[in-house]
């Protein structure tokens, strides 16, 4: 994701907002109790989660960071007391050192996480709390099915410039990485089972997020062909309920590291 890419749609992302919160606030209730002066929301999206961190450090100075000038016109009008400032995630880099980095589904974006987690640690004064949440969903019909879509050959010519998102590290590979960078240092994963509602509720959720990038690189007569065999292949993959609820089991991967 650079300063440049704008995938993200804020009225699609918040439909589920809910339960995209849900993970958010978990992982803010591990992060102990302090007295922050410089927190930053890295991937702050339409600025929920940095009105949150205000809330809990009102005196803390609280800067959302993200890539798309979409979700951060909607942050900067829902949250005037946080500033808002875009850049490309993987370059970003802090003006002097920070108390608390906090990200939100966004470091499964960006790639090269051995060298990403130590750069990040490396903003934090001595005592401060780096807290990661990421879906560990690359493995899961949600997103592998975007991939074997943008292979096939009707789609394939349109989706070769399309990045693919980096698979995440697996806990140990995280722990390995970090333990000896941190004086403390949890990591945790959790799968949330999601109860939607709606028809083809699992394509209208990765509508805000995982499905944009391809649909943005469609051409205009293709993108309806594509988001119908999703829709199709995601109602198999997880079934509509007699009671009109669609289960989504979403895992989670949490990293919270105190330096």
């Amino acid at each position: 994701m650079n300063a440049t890419t704008d995938f993200w749609d804020a009225k699609q992302y918040m439909h589920f907002g809910n339960e995209r919160l849900r993970p958010a606030l978990d992982l803010l209730a591990y992060v102990p109790e302090q007295e922050p002066q410089r927190v930053v929301d890295l991937g702050c999206g339409t600025g929920n989660i940095a009105a949150l961190l205000k809330a809990r450090w009102p005196a803390a100075d609280v800067l959302g960071v993200d890539s798309s000038a979409n979700m951060l016109e909607a942050a900067a009008a829902a949250v005037p007391e946080c500033r808002f400032e875009r850049a490309d995630l993987a370059r970003w880099q802090p003006e002097g050192l920070l108390d608390v980095i906090y990200s939100n589904a966004t470091l499964q974006w960006l790639p090269d996480h051995p060298t990403l987690f130590p750069r990040l640690l490396s903003f934090l004064r001595g005592g401060s709390w780096l807290a990661v949440q990421m879906p560990a969903m690359h493995d899961a019909p949600l997103r592998k099915m975007q991939l074997e879509l943008a292979r096939s050959p009707s789609f394939a010519p349109y989706l070769r410039g399309v990045p693919q998102q980096p698979s995440i590290l697996s806990a140990e590979n995280y722990y390995d990485l970090l333990s000896s960078r941190t004086g403390k240092l949890d990591i945790w994963e959790t799968t949330y089972l999601h109860t939607l509602r709606g028809a083809d509720a699992v394509a209208e959720w990765a509508a805000g997020t995982s499905l944009r990038p391809y649909l943005d690189a469609l051409p205009e007569d293709k993108r309806a062909p594509f988001r119908t065999a999703y829709a199709e292949a995601m109602r198999d993959a997880y079934p509509q309920r007699e009671n009109g609820v669609t289960l989504l089991p979403f895992k989670r991967l949490f990293i919270v590291a105190n330096v």
